[in-house]
């Protein structure tokens, strides 16, 4: 196992099922995994603030497993900024507002689908806080 931090691997922010599935690499290049080093940090300050553990189940796409998964052509997902993770913190909904009322830094925070949180540190820090259902994407978060 290939540590990125203290409670996240290589291994487990480039898992994907889907690849796997269907037998894709899904392995990133140097400089992807100088991203999700970053990306790791990252996700020990959220683990930090909700006190609780995260499982990762979407971390660094490869541009086939991303098309596959229906992910937009310029997910954070692709250059290793982003995780789509729960918490035993409590629901995604949540996870996303402790989240937006802390003071980390982020891009992009995503109540997705009401089942997951999607989190990117991109390091253009905008802070954007949006909601993604079946309808669409609205700006804020809303159960």
């Amino acid at each position: 196992m290939t540590a990125l931090s203290e409670h996240f691997t290589l291994e487990e922010l480039a898992f994907s099922e889907t690849a796997a599935r269907h037998n894709i690499s899904n392995r990133p290049d140097a400089e992807t995994v100088a991203r999700l080093r970053e990306t790791a940090s990252g996700l020990e300050r959220v683990r930090a603030l909700l006190n609780a553990p995260i499982r990762v189940s979407s971390g660094y796409r490869a541009p086939a497993v991303n098309a596959m998964v229906g992910g937009a052509s310029n997910s954070a997902h692709l250059k290793g900024w982003a995780a789509d993770f729960t918490s035993t913190f409590g629901d995604p909904l949540a996870v996303c507002r402790a989240i937006a009322a802390s003071d980390l830094v982020f891009d992009q925070l995503i109540y997705e689908f009401g089942a997951w949180t999607h989190l990117s540190f991109d390091p253009r820090g905008r802070r954007q806080v949006l909601t993604v259902n079946h309808a669409g994407t609205t700006e804020g978060l809303h159960p």
